[in-house]
């Protein structure tokens, strides 16, 4: 699929059939992420595929969102093993986890699969469940799957402002 194609068809799926995504289809996502650039290429990501009913009834308890998927990736990153910009306030732990969440977000569009970003839930709390090591940090959980019959994006998946809202030449 051409790449403007892509980033146009991609959205936020809210309903899934409950399907599981394909072997193949499954590792060309997690192998985008793979791809994805880190800061100083330290690739801090960690990929927790939760597929059992035990790993998604964690997940469960912490959101709502699961919407039926079957598979959910969990986007986590090593907060010891991160750049630390210049003046030592920021680091680049978040900002390469969502570079590598969004990667994976559009393979999984080009693959034939529907995903949904999911940031309501305590991560805390899901880490704590799924038992991950404490200098790990989760970003967010993506569902992952087919879209349930008849589920179309949300009436405002389209609108978008115009660029002359959003971007300042200096």
């Amino acid at each position: 699929m051409e790449y403007t194609e892509l980033i146009q068809k991609r959205y936020s799926c809210k309903k899934y059939d409950g399907r599981p995504a394909e072997a193949d289809k499954l590792q060309a996502v997690l192998e985008a992420g793979r791809l994805a650039p880190t800061a100083k290429n330290l690739q801090e990501q960690h990929i927790y595929v939760l597929q059992s009913p035990e790993a998604l009834a964690k997940m469960d308890k912490v959101t709502p969102c699961r919407y039926g998927a079957s598979t959910v990736l969990c986007v986590a990153f090593n907060k010891e093993n991160v750049y630390t910009y210049p003046g030592g306030s920021r680091t680049s732990g978040v900002e390469d986890a969502t570079i590598v969440a969004t990667h994976m977000l559009l393979a999984a569009c080009n693959a034939g699969l529907d995903s949904c970003w999911i940031n309501n839930f305590d991560p805390e709390a899901l880490a704590a469940d799924l038992d991950l090591p404490e200098n790990e940090e989760i970003l967010m959980l993506m569902d992952l799957g087919y879209a349930a019959p008849g589920f179309e994006p949300l009436p405002n998946h389209s609108r978008r402002k115009e660029l002359s809202e959003t971007v300042s030449y200096c």
